[in-house]
This record gives structure tokens, sequence and C-alpha cells, in this order.
């Protein structure tokens, strides 16, 4: 499943923080705060790796996805 504007303006922050996935390891991780916040997984030299990208809306879907294609 890919992630929508539509849909991640509709999800509600839960008791505990969650993840919605988009493709490629680009996720949006919902704190019960209510923060959106972008964020990146890959593997570097067989280690598992994160980069945040910023907060949702500062930070729309087709610039994060973006930022995820960058060399």
């Amino acid at each position: 499943m890919f992630l929508t504007e539509a849909l991640i303006r509709q999800v509600l922050p839960r008791e505990n923080q969650f993840r919605l996935y988009d493709s490629k390891g680009l996720l949006i991780l919902v704190t019960p705060a209510g923060g959106y916040l972008w964020r990146f997984k890959y593997r570097f030299g067989g280690k598992q790796k994160s980069l945040s990208f910023g907060t949702y809306p500062d930070i729309s879907l087709k610039e994060a996805r973006m930022k995820r294609d960058e060399p």
C-alpha cells in the first residue's frame, strides 16, 4: 500500500506511536502527542540505519519521496 496525502490527513494519533509505510523504506511515524515524523529506513554495511526528513506537513509526501530518491 502506498501513502496518499488524504490518508495521512485522516489518521489520528493513538495511545502508542505507530508507523504508516509508503515504499522503498519511507514511512511516517505518528506519535501520541500528534507529531507526524518522516523516516527513511535503509541498510548500509549490513546494518539497518534511518534518516529523519522532518515533520508532516512541513515536508509533504512528494518532498519526502524526492528526498528518499536522492543519490
